[in-house]
């Protein structure tokens, strides 16, 4: 008898074990619940009234959002302070600090240079005026490796030519085989796409698209090249005589490309 009593109050406590865990867990589960609501209380955050995200003008316990400012300032790296930096830092053995002196000197060059091209080209281009918020110049201060120069013209009327001067090893190898191919592609239909040209003496590529409009691609020696941009241009005539209004030789000068 004693023996049977013992068994079952072994299997009532073998079967409380689990019972007991599985209400340790829902508390755990509840108190874990609640800590997380007076967080998100605390926080602003879960409440089904408030449709705003964090950081959003009006959120419950957030700072205002902001609704003005002017962004930050182009300042380029200034060239002589910089060299001046790098030359104290080398003679102080200081060669990381030397070297990314003479990373922002030339930098600071680079941006110069992109500035003066940009100044160089036309106020306006086949009835076309610049549109001097899309100006742009942007390097990577590595020797010409990333420098990019862009400039767009426009109108109301959805017509667009755009300009840039670019050192990308990339695009200067898709110019350079298309010349290198010498001759000119096809579609399916028969229609030319793209063909070798020349622009006031220069080697170029221009291509066609349905959906993009022209492109006219010029290389300017070993590492840059000027692509144009026309959108809603009624010919390759027209398109050319757009590009021809840009000055290629000063701009291949100011490069210092040969």
């Amino acid at each position: 008898m004693i023996k049977h009593l013992l068994i079952i109050g072994v299997a009532f406590t073998l079967g409380l074990v689990p019972a007991s865990a599985q209400i340790l867990n829902k508390i755990k589960q509840k108190a874990s619940q609640k800590a997380e609501n007076a967080l998100e209380k605390k926080l602003g955050l879960g409440d089904d009234k408030n449709t705003n995200n964090p950081g959003d003008p009006g959120a419950p316990g957030n700072n205002p959002g902001n609704k003005t400012g002017g962004g930050l300032i182009t300042t380029p790296p200034d060239v002589m302070q910089n060299i001046a930096d790098a030359q104290s830092s080398y003679k102080s053995s200081k060669y990381g600090e030397a070297r990314y002196a003479v990373q922002q000197a030339m930098l600071g060059v680079e941006m110069e240079i992109g500035n003066k091209i940009l100044n160089s080209l036309p106020e306006s281009i086949s009835g076309l005026k610049k549109d001097a918020s899309a100006d742009q110049v942007t390097s990577t201060g590595f020797g010409w490796v990333g420098l990019t120069i862009q400039r767009e013209y426009n109108d109301n009327d959805d017509k667009e030519f755009r300009i840039m001067v670019a050192n990308n090893s990339m695009m200067m190898s898709a110019v350079n085989m298309y010349l290198s191919s010498g001759g000119y592609s096809q579609t399916t239909g028969g229609e030319q796409n793209w063909k070798q040209t020349k622009l006031k003496g220069h080697r170029a590529i221009i291509e066609y698209n349905e959906g993009s409009g022209y492109k006219l691609s010029v290389p300017l020696g070993q590492s840059s090249l000027i692509v144009f941009e026309g959108v809603n241009f009624a010919s390759e005539p027209d398109m050319m005589k757009a590009a021809e209004a840009v000055d290629v030789d000063g701009i291949k000068a100011t490069l210092g490309e040969q």
